[in-house]
Formats: structure tokens, C-alpha cells, sequence
């Protein structure tokens, strides 16, 4: 079985990272172990913030105990259950924080050596990179569109970091140290998935480097004695168009920064990017499978009555889309094809389409994964988010600094009730790590204000079209969100799966659900043992 890497770059590719993690969440890789890298140069991001946050979510709600080993952490790889696959988590941040490293001109020590030094490295900076705006705006905020000045920093940022001596590499090193470690030891067995945009600057400029600079950090790493097989290794990417929008930066903000992302230019940035990918060998020798992801209506804005260009930091923190969620569908495809479909000596480019109908998308399972397993997607994701609406609607959880018994408490309770006892040792902060977790996906409530979450934002994205259930499973006023007015067993289009809580509260409450037992999911901490009886009882009752 190959092994699976998953790498998100930039901003845009925290996003889509950000919708992979609620795909395995749902259970869509079971018994998988997914090394998940997040490289990018603003620690800051507010993206970034949110997704790393999702997945330590993640990892707690399956690690038992509040003094876990560093095998402990994530739990194990379980199967048929929710948050089925096993995340570890790395993180590589490139240094551009320090005053003598935050421009091109001062990280590449244009004013050293001597006259006839300088004097060269001027000529050819000067010659690829404007003088007084790429080379002086500060990076900590991303390369800004400036694509061939972050591809270049960004490889030389991986291969840098792999020549720090081993006691002096910061956390961020040893992170990067350690995925390629497992990127190396895994050799052809390895399937890589890469997020990013290709119209913006972060993503844009390392997509078509990672492999690469990979490559050669492995080289360097191990002084010549290791390598990667770029023949053999097999890397995915998406090819994710201009799909946002945001205001202009006006000329004092342009004065003030020397270059800000444009977004007026993402359209022709895009085309730009795809004829290079198109033609360049690189690309097209290293990277098996391309998808091509796009908007083709009229862009979302993402502005928020800023009064200037938000160009990073924690203020970067958009709104999710469709798109996203079809970029991690993407990845789903390519860590379940066939061996024999990743063969090529080239790489190749695939796209999906949906029905547009009255101005809006209307999406189905099958467009996001394809006909296969559609049934699949569709009964996973539905019961999560049915499981959501359980802890969040009808056991009042929505809001932060809850009653103590409710939410995921509340079902621990109910089975106490019915001598069900073996999940007590759950501790209450385990528990509001899942009520967290299920607002982030679905939705929370602060001061009597709706709040959106993932799946909200995903349908909300689609501009009134169809997104998967019932329109009317997706109710935003608070006066709709109690059991008396949402049916949480009839949010799917087909009668056939129409289920009611009193159902699912009598199936949870059985000594065995459905017959499969916990040793054929592989699950072993109390709390995957708890969710996947949660899983068990809502699965029986939809009838898939």
C-alpha cells in the first residue's frame, strides 16, 4: 500500500487542506496514515491558523489521556468510523522575520564581497527582479504574485534549511527534516498531493519546485548518500484558477508596501501559470496528475470593508468555497487510483464538471468523487453532519461555555443511563475538543449571532445552487436550529434514507449496532472507540 504525503502551500492551499482534513474526518481514508506538511512564509496567517487549529482538534479527539507519547498523538489508523485516518502534523515556515532577512536584497547579500562581487550580483539581480519594488517589498507576507522571485526563494529556503546543522535547526527545520525523512524512507510507495493556487504567490511559485527542492534537501541532508526517484515518486498537484476576489490596493498602499497582490491580475496570472506548466519539462516529468479546478463565474469577494489590501497575517483568513473541497476530492482521487493509472512518463490533466443552472452550481456526490464512490461520500458526510447537528442543535452546544452535560457529554450520559458505561474515562475536555470541532464544521452561535462553518461556507459558496441534501438542512436563523423545527434524520433527497433521533438514540444504546464490532475497525483509544460506536448507530439508521 502506498504511503500518503499531503503538502499545502500558502494561504489558498491552507483551504484546501482545511476541507482534506473534514474529509477524513467524515471517513474517507480509512485506515490510512497521512503525513501532512504545511509550508508557507507567514506564520501568521490567519488561514493557517484556522486549519492548524482544525487538526490539532483532530488529533486530540483520538489521542486518550493528557500526557500522551509522540506515538500516542492522533490515535491509530481505524476503518468504517469517523476521523478514520491517522494525521501527523508537520509545519515549515520560512524565516523572514529577522531585519536582515526580510527582502530579497538582504536574505541574498547583494551589498557583500567585493566591488566586482557586488557589482555582478547587481547586474543579475536587477536583470530578473525589479530594483526598487521585488527586490525590497518584505516577504513575511508571501511572494505576492511574484512568482519568479518565490520559486526561487522558496527552493533555496528548503535546501537551506537542510544544511543547518542538526544542533542548530529550530523547530520549523526538524519538522521539515523529519517529513522528508519519512518522504524518503517511503521511495516508490510514495504518493504526494500538493495545494495551491496557481494565480496567486506562494503556491503559484512552489508547485512547480517541490519536487525538486525536495530532491536535493534529501541529497543534502544525507551528504549524497540518499536521493529521491522523481521518476518513480509519484506527485499530484492542483491546478487551482482564480476562484476569489478581493479590492484593489490603491497607490498609498502600493507606495507604502512596493508590491501587493493585485487580484485585478489573478485572471491573466492564471493563464500565465498554466502555459508554463504546460511547456515546462520539469512539470512535466516530475508531477503525475494535474487537476484543474476553477470558477468559471464571477469571482467571490473576500472583501470585508477593509481600508487596505489584507496581503497576509492573522487578518488572511477567508471564507471557505467550493472549490476547495473540490481540490481535496482531487487529492481523494489521486490516493485511490489504481497503480497502473500513475504510470505515465508525463503528466496529465484532469478536470470535473457540474450542472449550472439558473445563474448557480448545483453539486452532487458523484461530482466531487465520482460515481464509484459517490454512495460512499454521500452516507459519510451525511451522518457527520447529522452528528453535528445532534451535539450542536439538538444537545444546545452550539455555543461556547455550554452546560457541562451538553453536547457530546449528553450522548456519553444517555448511554450511562442505558448501562452502557465503558466510555466514562472520556474526560470532559475530550469531549468540547468534539463540540469544537463539529462547530468548526458545521456552524456556532456567539451572542445570539449564527455563525457559518465549513460545510455553511462550502454551500454558501455555490450562490443558492444544490449542495448534497435538502435545502432545508441548512437553516441559519437560531429559531430554526432546535429539535422541534430541524429533523436531523431527513436532511437526504431520498426518502430511503429517512431516519429519526429517536432511531439513532435507540440503535446507540444496543449492546452491538451493526454487527461489525470494534476490532474490525482498528479502533483502540476510548475515544475512537466512542465515536466509532456513534458512527455504527447512525450508519444503521440511514440504510445505505
Amino acid at each position: 500500500m502506498d504511503k500518503l504525503f499531503v503538502i499545502a502551500i500558502g494561504g489558498t492551499g491552507m483551504r484546501c487542506l482545511e476541507s482534506f482534513v473534514h474529509l477524513c474526518a467524515v471517513g474517507m481514508f480509512d485506515s490510512r496514515t497521512i503525513e501532512v506538511m504545511m509550508l508557507d512564509t507567514d506564520s501568521t496567517n490567519g488561514n493557517l491558523d484556522r486549519t492548524e487549529r482544525l487538526i490539532a482538534l483532530y488529533n486530540n479527539i483520538k489521542t486518550d489521556g493528557d500526557t500522551p507519547t509522540p506515538e500516542q498523538i492522533g490515535g491509530s489508523p481505524n476503518s468504517n468510523t469517523f476521523f478514520s485516518a491517522k494525521l501527523n502534523f508537520y509545519k515549515f515556515c520560512t524565516n523572514y522575520s529577522d531585519t536582515d532577512r526580510n527582502t530579497y536584497n538582504k536574505l541574498s547579500h547583494l551589498s557583500e564581497g567585493d566591488e566586482t562581487t557586488k557589482r555582478q550580483n547587481r547586474l543579475l539581480s536587477d536583470l530578473f527582479f525589479e530594483k526598487n519594488t521585488v527586490q525590497e517589498f518584505k516577504l513575511d507576507h508571501g511572494y505576492r504574485a511574484q512568482t519568479h522571485l518565490g520559486s526561487y526563494l522558496m527552493y533555496h529556503a528548503i535546501v537551506e534549511s537542510a544544511r543547518v546543522p542538526k544542533d542548530q535547526k529550530s523547530d520549523s527545520d526538524k519538522n521539515l527534516e523529519n517529513f522528508l525523512s519519512k518522504l524518503r524512507d517511503a521511495g516508490e510507495a510514495a504518493r504526494v498531493f500538493v495545494f495551491g493556487s496557481v494565480f496567486g504567490g506562494t503556491g503559484a511559485s512552489s508547485i512547480p519546485i517541490i519536487p525538486v527542492a525536495f530532491r536535493e534537501a534529501i541529497r543534502v541532508s544525507s551528504n549524497g548518500q540518499s536521493d529521491l526517484d522523481l521518476k518513480k515518486t509519484k506527485f499530484g498537484s492542483t491546478l487551482l484558477t482564480q476562484y476569489f476576489t478581493f479590492r484593489s490596493p490603491d497607490a498609498a498602499q502600493k507606495a507604502k508596501e512596493g508590491v501587493v497582490a493585485d487580484a485585478s491580475f489573478f485572471a491573466i496570472n492564471s493563464q500565465a501559470a498554466l502555459q508554463f506548466y504546460q511547456k515546462d519539462p520539469t512539470v512535466q516529468n516530475t508531477y503525475k496528475r494535474m487537476y484543474h479546478v476553477g470558477w468559471p463565474i464571477e469571482a467571490t469577494s473576500t472583501s470585508k470593508n477593509e481600508r487596505e489590501t489584507i496581503t497576509g497575517g492573522g487578518e488572511q483568513k477567508n471564507n471557505c468555497h467550493i472549490c476547495e473541497l473540490l481540490c481535496a476530492c482531487a487529492a481523494y482521487d489521486f490516493f485511490t487510483l489504481p497503480d497502473e493509472n500513475l504510470t505515465g512518463e508525463s503528466v496529465q490533466c484532469l478536470y470535473r464538471r457540474a450542472e449550472f443552472l439558473n445563474e448557480a452550481f448545483n453539486i452532487s456526490a458523484a461530482d466531487l468523487v465520482g460515481q464509484t464512490d459517490s454512495d460512499k461520500f454521500l452516507s459519510r458526510i451525511g451522518a457527520f453532519y447529522s452528528l453535528a447537528h445532534i451535539v450542536l442543535t439538538y444537545n444546545e452546544a452550539a455555543a461556547k461555555g455550554k452546560m457541562a452535560d451538553n453536547g457530546t457529554k449528553a450522548i456519553l450520559n444517555r448511554l450511562k443511563t442505558n448501562k452502557v458505561d465503558q466510555y466514562t474515562t472520556i474526560s470532559d475536555n475530550a469531549m468540547e475538543q468534539m463540540d469544537e470541532f463539529f462547530r468548526m464544521f458545521a456552524y456556532s452561535v456567539s451572542d445570539g449571532k449564527f455563525n457559518p462553518g465549513w460545510i455553511y461556507q462550502v454551500r454558501s459558496s455555490l450562490n443558492q445552487g444544490h449542495f448534497l441534501f435538502k435545502n432545508e438542512a441548512f437553516p441559519t436563523q437560531t429559531t430554526d436550529l432546535n429539535p422541534k423545527r430541524l429533523n436531523v434524520g431527513n436532511f437526504y433527497t431520498d426518502e430511503a434514507h429517512k431516519w429519526s433521533y429517536e432511531d439513532f438514540m435507540k440503535k446507540l444504546t444496543e449492546d452491538e449496532t451493526t454487527g461489525q464490532g470494534e476490532n474490525l475497525q482498528n479502533v483502540s483509544t476510548q475515544q475512537e472507540k466512542f465515536i466509532a460506536r456513534v458512527y455504527n448507530a447512525i450508519s444503521a439508521v440511514q440504510k445505505f
